[in-house]
């Protein structure tokens, strides 16, 4: 019995753990709604003006902003299932590649 319970003590936090999701599936799903022009402060999928003096701020405060919310972006910009790892590379998304 001790071993089951250590098995699974062991093995249970990998399988909750949150696989990343494809960016670009995030984007279209969530953030593009905002960040396709809709809202004039979002910015633009591929503004590099845009995103130049906000990634000055460091990749760990814009996954911050977007996890609490930040000025009109609501708490986790709206993606409830998205981990950081997936935040981080939507991001980069966005800051690298113009939208369609």
């Amino acid at each position: 019995m001790t071993k089951w319970l250590l098995v699974v003590g062991v093995l249970m936090p990998l399988y909750s753990a949150q696989a990343t999701q494809e960016p670009e599936a995030v984007y279209n799903r969530v953030c593009g709604a905002c960040h396709a022009g809709q809202l004039p402060n979002a910015p633009r999928r591929g503004d590099q003006a845009a995103w130049k003096p906000r990634l000055a701020q460091g990749m760990d405060t814009l996954v911050q902003h977007v996890t609490q919310g930040f000025k009109a972006m609501p708490p986790r910009g709206l993606c409830m299932d998205c981990s950081t790892e997936d935040y981080h590379a939507v991001i980069q998304l966005m800051v690298s590649k113009p939208g369609p």
